[in-house]
């Protein structure tokens, strides 16, 4: 996979000089205005849960970005952690319990909508099947070792099943509080117009941008820009990061593009555009992220910073702050 990915790097620096720039720089502009879309989503949900205390929309902006940027470099959503636990240093008297349990109510939204788009490719038939999947034709498919060997897959998914359900039921069981705290998460849901107004609305923004972004990029490598291939392309990021084994699921995104625009384009401008759209949203993401880091705990050194939260130690001053 690692061998397929830099020679997917090397075709797209042979083809850099055919990029639009222009183009470029509007898809980077609707990215980063999908983050902040996305945030103002999280942060209504936030506030639902907590509608008595402030919770000011640049530390979750802070917050969340930090987590995006760490995810593009680290693999298996770490930044999901970091994401949670700057925000919980923002918000007096929040849980972990809680704050997950506003990023799921957030992540049905996004599992509905990318849901769809799956079927609407599915009906296409523009997706690999099962023969494709367990062939070496996808090298570079982050998951598609499961597909060549049936049996240890299942018994893998069966294992990470079985632990995820004895968790669950080992927290339920054991915490009083439990049920409470994910209730409480979920407060923006029992408000019906509420819900729609301040956070599906923001997340069909988020959505809208992130065609947008990808219709652009599709312009700035000179690949037909039509709303289908942008959802095909939505479709394989979508796919991608199921088991985001590399980082941002540049493998698998990269292998699913080669097979869906086997007949839009040439193997090298899907190469050159796969993995040039991808490493510049991982350069924007860990700029913008880690800059939110060392803003709102002084170092970049997360772990660092927990550490002394756990030590009873003052956290670092935040500068991402005073804003709504």
């Amino acid at each position: 996979m690692i061998h397929s990915v830099l020679h997917a790097i090397g075709v797209f620096f042979h083809h850099l000089a055919a990029v639009e720039w222009k183009w470029l720089a509007i898809g980077i502009l609707c990215h980063l205005c999908k983050l902040v879309a996305v945030s103002r989503a999280w942060q209504n949900i936030i506030q639902a849960a907590y509608p008595d205390r402030p919770v000011r929309w640049r530390q979750m902006f802070g917050s969340y970005v930090a987590g995006t940027g760490v995810n593009a470099i680290i693999p298996a959503r770490g930044g999901d952690v970091v994401r949670l636990f700057l925000a919980k240093r923002r918000i007096e008297g929040s849980t972990y319990t809680t704050l997950v349990s506003t990023s799921l109510l957030q992540t049905l939204f996004d599992m509905l909508v990318a849901s769809c788009f799956i079927l609407w490719a599915v009906t296409q038939h523009v997706l690999p099947g099962l023969d494709v999947l367990r062939s070496p034709s996808l090298p570079a498919l982050d998951y598609g070792w499961a597909f060549r060997h049936p049996v240890a897959g299942l018994i893998l998914f069966g294992l990470l099943l079985l632990f995820g359900t004895a968790l669950v039921a080992w927290v339920a069981e054991r915490v009083e509080e439990f049920r409470a705290k994910v209730a409480q998460g979920f407060a923006a849901f029992r408000d019906r117009s509420y819900y729609l107004r301040r956070v599906v609305f923001w997340q069909v923004v988020d959505w809208t941008l992130r065609l947008a972004t990808v219709f652009f990029f599709l312009r700035a490598f000179g690949i037909p820009a039509t709303l289908r291939n942008a959802l095909l392309v939505q479709v394989s990021q979508s796919l991608a990061t199921i088991f985001p084994v590399s980082p941002a699921g540049i493998g698998t995104e990269q292998a699913l593009l080669l097979y869906i625009f086997r007949n839009v384009t040439s193997k090298s401008m899907a190469l050159s555009f796969s993995v040039g759209m991808r490493v510049t949203l991982i350069i924007v993401n860990a700029v913008v992220g880690f800059t939110a880091i060392l803003l709102m705990t002084g170092t970049l050194r997360v772990r660092r910073a927990a550490e002394a939260d756990r030590a009873g130690g003052e956290p670092a001053r935040a500068n991402v702050s005073d804003g709504r």
